[in-house]
């Protein structure tokens, strides 16, 4: 009997440990493509939401939501904004907001583009499933990017 019940236990873990491995989801690999010189890079193409934090002397500019489309040409990218900003900024929809050359530990460069047009060499991180972009100048705007 103890025989019996030890194999239906047995049987029943083994059961219980390959539904376990089966169903075990692995997250899906972060989003890279290759350079020709054989570099791999951060695939940041696509719709991002963008949350803008206007601070220092531009404080008055406020924090606002857009959505930024950015496209990238092996390690040159751009982010174009969806929306207008709000006033009193003159950012307007199609205009650049972003701009910056990638490397394989994330930013080798990156500008913030204001309304104005004016670049502002910033300082990125990327997050690890590069699902989060922060920007920041260091002056006077700090960006927050979700990919969507």
């Amino acid at each position: 009997m103890k025989a019996r019940i030890t194999i239906w236990l047995m049987c029943a873990i083994a059961v219980l440990a390959w539904s376990g491995v089966a169903g075990a989801q692995t997250a899906p690999p972060a989003p890279k493509v290759q350079l020709p010189s054989g570099e791999t890079v951060w695939n940041l193409s696509g719709d991002w939401d963008a949350l803008i934090e206007n601070y220092g002397p531009k404080v008055g500019g406020g924090t606002y939501p857009n959505v930024f489309r950015i496209t990238q040409t092996g390690s040159e990218f751009k982010a174009i904004r969806l929306r207008d900003n709000p006033p009193p900024s003159v950012a307007r929809a199609g205009s650049v907001s972003v701009r910056g050359e990638l490397d394989k530990n994330g930013f080798k460069r990156v500008e913030i583009v204001r309304g104005t047009g004016d670049a502002l060499l910033s300082k990125g991180q990327i997050s690890e499933d590069a699902k989060k972009i922060t920007l920041d100048d260091g002056f006077i705007t700090r960006m927050t990017l979700t990919r969507k």
